[in-house]
């Protein structure tokens, strides 16, 4: 059903784990059969998750062709959470292109130069630590939520630019190169719940937020994925400092889409 109603708006979604609920066995051929490409996660941050996560890859890819994982992020924002240091996070990237390397998919090809590379937020990609694993990377994602940083809606725009912007460029810089493969890995607002310092959630500034940031960004040519697709009503009332995680879907939880997503760039 959730890819039935993508469907009309993108081709693409990014999923956390491999192991976790089983997500690629699952999800891979469904996704594929939609015609959906996959941004395939894999959690780094322990060994015994990470072997699972290898083991899932080295089961499941070989039933799926090539070209239904897009690029595969190891690691989502390790670094902000301090799970890991840049070098062991370089380390790891380069195990899951080497294990790719040696499997095939369904038609015989191998996963040889699909892209590798990790998600972390602007802002520790900007600090200069995250060096390492961006000299490893493929491919480089960052998150930038001007809600988070307290922006008032006329100013979440300039926060979201500003942000993403720095990391980009420190990334073009570490890499030696402007060439580069770079996406905004997540970002959004939220349409209900407890306002975060200037921040207010509400579909207003949800739809504000879409037009003036999220289609003004692919308009200046960076790609970006959405945080999220839908509302996840199972959420607790109360996650970390607001109560909002429930409401960041575009849709919510009985698929009915909130604002409109025409582009007007």
């Amino acid at each position: 059903k959730e890819l039935e109603v993508l469907s009309a708006y993108t081709s693409a979604v990014r999923v956390y784990a491999a192991s976790d609920c089983n997500t690629l066995q699952i999800l891979g051929p469904v996704a594929e059969e939609a015609g959906f490409s996959i941004f395939q996660g894999i959690w780094p941050n322990d060994d015994a998750h990470f072997e699972a996560e290898q083991e899932a890859l080295k089961t499941y890819l070989p039933t799926l062709k090539k070209s239904t994982i897009k690029a595969i992020t190891v690691g989502s924002e390790a670094l902000y959470r301090d799970d890991m240091t840049a070098s062991d996070l370089a380390s790891r990237i380069q195990t899951v292109k080497d294990l790719i390397a040696d499997i095939k998919d369904s038609e015989g090809n191998s996963y040889a130069g699909t892209p590798v590379g990790f998600v972390d937020s602007w802002n520790v990609l900007v600090d200069g630590a995250a060096h390492p694993a961006i000299a490893a990377s493929d491919i480089v994602f960052a998150n930038a939520f001007s809600y988070w940083q307290g922006q008032t809606k006329a100013n979440s725009t300039f926060s979201f630019f500003d942000d993403i912007m720095q990391a980009l460029q420190t990334i073009q810089t570490d890499k030696g190169e402007t060439d580069i493969t770079f996406w905004v890995g997540e970002t959004g607002w939220p349409t209900d719940g407890s306002a975060f310092e200037a921040s207010v959630p509400s579909v207003e500034n949800a739809a504000h937020f879409w037009q003036d940031a999220i289609c003004a960004m692919r308009g200046w040519g960076v790609n970006v994925i959405v945080f999220e697709a839908f509302d996840e009503s199972w959420k607790p009332d109360t996650s970390g400092t607001s109560d909002v995680e429930k409401y960041w879907g575009v849709w919510d939880s009985d698929y009915q889409l909130k604002y409109d997503l025409t582009c007007n760039f």
